[in-house]
């Protein structure tokens, strides 16, 4: 696997996956064009012999203490391989080195395997947002993750972030980790934050 940061090129690949993974509330190629290009934003795809098998995306203003995960997508073929968290690691290490002291994301309440690769990342549960996935009437469940915490656990090195070795438990489906402050799916809405996670 090969974890690059994505260009404006690789957008159709990415709305192909994007279109898959989130067939209600997929987000449109102008709002994905304006995530991948935004100064605020760092996303990452996953490429696989050149073709893109995941993607992921960060929002964090500069000075900012905190950041939001937009949005990680995997293909269902490559699940299960620990490319999952190897994006989620990616991504928290790009928060740390933006400055940032607290992470959030959301999670849809019905993607369990999702919620265990962020709890087992240090994540915590903040609260819900009751049926904030339209039109599926899901909850959505914020979660926070204290990167001070997760730095002094000494166990998560940029490097390994970026690249981990080895099977993961984890199998979750593409996850919109809409930010804290995130409105209706719309990232520009969401204080131009960053979590379409589950987007997680």
């Amino acid at each position: 696997m090969t974890l690059r940061i994505a260009v404006l090129a690789d957008l159709p690949a990415i709305m192909e996956l994007e279109r898959r993974s989130f067939p209600s509330d997929a987000w449109s190629e102008q709002t994905m064009g304006t995530e991948l290009t935004s100064t605020h934003s760092h996303y990452l795809v996953d490429d696989e012999d050149g073709r893109i098998v995941g993607y992921g995306g960060l929002r964090a203003l500069p000075g900012g203490a905190d950041a939001d995960i937009q949005t990680i997508a995997l293909d269902e073929a490559v699940r299960g391989r620990g490319r999952g968290r190897a994006l989620l690691r990616a991504l928290i290490a790009e928060a740390v080195s933006r400055g940032a002291k607290e992470l959030f994301l959301e999670v849809r309440a019905d993607n369990p395997v999702a919620t265990g690769l962020y709890e087992s990342e240090g994540f915590t549960e903040l609260g819900r947002r009751p049926r904030y996935y339209q039109p599926d009437d899901v909850d959505a469940v914020v979660m926070r993750l204290d990167l001070r915490a997760w730095i002094a656990e000494g166990s998560h090195g940029a490097q390994e972030n970026a690249r981990p070795e080895g099977a993961d438990a984890e199998k979750a489906p593409a996850d919109r980790a809409n930010s804290f402050e995130s409105r209706g799916g719309d990232p520009t809405n969401r204080a131009q934050d960053a979590a379409g996670e589950e987007r997680a």
